[in-house]
């Protein structure tokens, strides 16, 4: 699995380039890896790996397949966007299907450059969206528990559960909390998760600043991080011009061009990273002669779930994964090396896959 990560901001916050030059950017890193436009507002981009290029290398394998990440670049996100305003309910359905929300936030004064309410103030323009994602939650619970009354009068078990997790979403939507504040027992997560909530889901605040600000920051993403430390989400500082300008490059140049403006990567890996970390995501390996392939799941995945995000039979049939770490893979140049070098461990159905494990599954037809 990859993830889905939906872009959202108001009007000339630098969202659509930003979410351009992103998906620009993807398709020109790397040629071999087909970048695909699946409808104009969603971008299909390979994940950066160097770790996948060095064990296709080691292995000598003929093909390199990089797990996914999806952009949704979601329009329509104005005040009483919730009440209909802009395009509506069209943006509150695009949010339901990710599984992260990127806030994009004006963080760069130009005189040029109209804000929408005539001032700079990343701090307000993050609660005005997170107010219309609240409004918006708030109506969808309240219809959503007058939908359930017959099913939970008559008792039905799944009814009183979504009633339950409704009740508790609704109690912290009208103290003007998002509903990712509600705490959820263990037994209840899938139900909530289903609930599809808008203010469920984690945020990633990304602070896009001045090109000559993209190293170090300013005053405005400094009050940004501070507002995301306090609520317990992420940021990410990132230049929407300099992205564009990378998007327009070949590699060699493009890595040039991020060396001259004092940065170690781009945007596009800094995003990626800070959503992996965001949504507590991991990586491991599958490699050999004929393809080196990246796999995303949770942290804390058992080996048989892990085996089952490549196919439901082989965490079915699960016998045991064959696990070397992605350090001794390397340090004993490949499979046959860590084997001689007894690195190579036979793991069952309790162990916990690790970032970076190179597995080999074997199961049961």
């Amino acid at each position: 699995m990859g993830f889905k990560m939906g872009i959202v901001g108001l009007p000339n916050v630098g969202k659509s380039t930003l979410f351009n030059a992103l998906t620009k950017t993807a398709a020109a890193q790397a040629a071999n890896f087909p970048f695909c436009t699946i409808e104009p507002n969603v971008g299909d981009v390979a994940v950066p790996d160097a770790r996948l290029d060095t064990l296709a290398e080691i292995a000598s394998s003929k093909q390199i397949i990089p797990t996914r990440m999806t952009f949704v670049d979601i329009a329509g996100l104005v005040k009483g966007a919730s009440k209909g305003e802009g395009l509506g309910n069209q943006f509150l359905a695009n949010i339901r299907e990710t599984d992260a929300i990127a806030h994009v936030l004006r963080c760069f004064e130009d005189g040029d450059v109209t804000h929408v309410d005539g001032r700079v103030n990343p701090v307000e323009d993050a609660e005005t969206i997170e107010t219309e994602l609240m409004l918006a939650d708030l109506e969808s619970v309240e219809k959503r528990r007058q939908g359930l009354t017959r099913k939970t009068r008559g008792g039905d078990k799944e009814a009183l559960q979504q009633d339950r997790l409704l009740e508790a979403a609704q109690n912290a939507l009208e103290d003007g909390k998002p509903a990712r504040t509600v705490e959820v027992d263990e037994e209840d997560q899938r139900a909530w998760k289903l609930l599809q909530l808008l203010t469920s889901k984690p945020v990633l605040y990304v602070c896009n600043v001045g090109e000559a600000e993209s190293a170090t920051g300013n005053a405005h993403s400094e009050a940004v991080a501070a507002m995301a430390a306090a609520q317990g989400n992420s940021h990410v500082i990132i230049s929407a011009q300099i992205e564009e300008e990378i998007s327009q490059l070949d590699a060699e140049e493009a890595q040039m061009f991020l060396e001259e403006m004092g940065l170690a990567e781009a945007g596009l890996d800094r995003l990626i990273r800070a959503g992996y970390d965001l949504l507590h995501l991991e990586t491991y390996f599958t490699v050999g002669p004929k393809e080196a392939r990246a796999w995303t799941i949770r942290e804390g995945t058992s080996a048989p779930k892990a085996a089952g995000v490549i196919h439901g039979d082989f965490e079915k049939g699960f016998i045991r994964a064959e696990t070397i770490a992605y350090d001794d893979y390397v340090a004993n140049n490949g499979e046959q090396g860590s084997k001689e070098a007894g690195k190579m461990r036979a793991e069952g159905k309790a162990y916990t896959v690790k970032d970076g494990d190179v597995l080999h599954f074997l199961f049961n037809n």
